[in-house]
C-alpha cells in the first residue's frame, strides 16, 4: 500500500495523546516539545497537567486538548461541566468528553443531549467520544446525530479503553456526518498504514501517542520512495 499513500501533511491532523495514568510532568514537557517540534494539531493531556501544557505551548500552533468524564463517561453532568469548566479556565481550548453510555443504551436521549449541550455552551471546540466498541451501528448514529445536535464539533471513536478506531466505523460516522463535523480517530493507531488507512475513510485528527514515530515511518518512506526513482 505504500505506493497509495496520499500527498497529506500528516502532523496538522495528529492530537499528540498522552493519556497514560502514570504520566508525569516531565513526559508532559516531552510531548508539548514535540507537538511543537512536529506541529501537531493539539496535545491531549489529562486535566491534571491542562495548566503545565497551557503555559509550555503559549504562543505557538499547537493546541491544547483534555478529556472530559474520561474513560467511562458515567460522572454526573454537573461534573462534567465543572471539569470542563475548570479545563478552559486552566488554558484547555479542544474538550473530549466521553458521553453517557449508559444513557445512550437505556434511550435517555434527552439527557444525552442536555448534557453536551450544556458543555458545549462552555464555548471550546468539543470532540464526543462515543466508543464506538461498545455500540450497535444504530446506537452509534443515533449518538452522533444527537451530539451533532448539540453543538460537537467532532465526533470520536474511543478511548482506546475497551478497543480502537476501525475504518468501518469512521466511514460510518463520515457518512452520518455529512462533513457537518470533523471526524477523530483514536485508539490503536501505531503504523503509518493504519493512519492513512483511517485518514482515506473520512478522518479529519488522529488521537495516537505515536505521532512522533508515524512522522519519522512517514519520512523514511518518502527518502525510500525517493533512492526508488533515482
Amino acid at each position: 500500500m505504500a505506493a497509495d499513500y496520499p500527498d497529506i501533511d500528516l502532523a496538522p491532523l495528529i492530537d499528540h495523546a498522552l493519556l497514560h495514568p502514570t504520566a508525569t510532568s516531565e513526559q508532559v514537557q516531552q510531548w508539548c516539545e514535540q507537538a511543537d517540534r512536529f506541529q501537531f494539531a493539539a496535545v491531549c493531556v489529562y486535566p491534571t497537567h491542562v495548566r503545565q501544557a497551557a503555559e509550555l505551548l503559549h504562543g505557538k500552533n499547537p493546541r491544547v486538548c483534555t478529556v472530559i468524564g474520561f474513560p467511562t463517561g458515567a460522572t454526573t453532568s454537573t461534573v462534567k461541566l465543572y471539569e470542563a469548566q475548570e479545563a478552559v479556565d486552566n488554558g484547555a481550548t479542544e474538550l473530549d468528553v466521553v458521553i453517557n453510555l449508559g444513557w445512550l443504551k437505556a434511550g435517555k436521549t434527552e439527557q444525552l443531549h442536555r448534557e453536551i449541550a450544556e458543555i458545549c455552551e462552555v464555548g471550546k471546540t468539543i470532540k464526543v467520544i462515543l466508543e464506538t466498541a461498545l455500540l450497535t451501528d444504530a446506537e452509534k448514529r443515533l449518538a452522533a446525530e444527537i451530539c451533532m445536535d448539540a453543538g460537537a464539533a467532532f465526533l470520536k471513536t474511543s478511548t482506546g479503553w475497551h478497543g480502537g478506531a476501525t475504518v468501518a466505523d469512521v466511514q460510518l460516522l463520515k457518512e452520518v456526518a455529512k462533513d457537518r463535523v470533523g471526524i477523530k480517530a483514536s485508539g490503536g493507531i501505531r503504523t503509518l498504514e493504519q493512519a492513512f488507512e483511517l485518514i482515506l475513510a473520512g478522518a479529519t485528527r488522529l488521537g495516537t501517542s505515536r505521532g512522533p514515530e508515524l512522522i519519522r515511518q512517514r519520512d523514511n518512506l518518502d527518502i525510500d520512495q525517493k533512492i526508488i526513482s533515482q
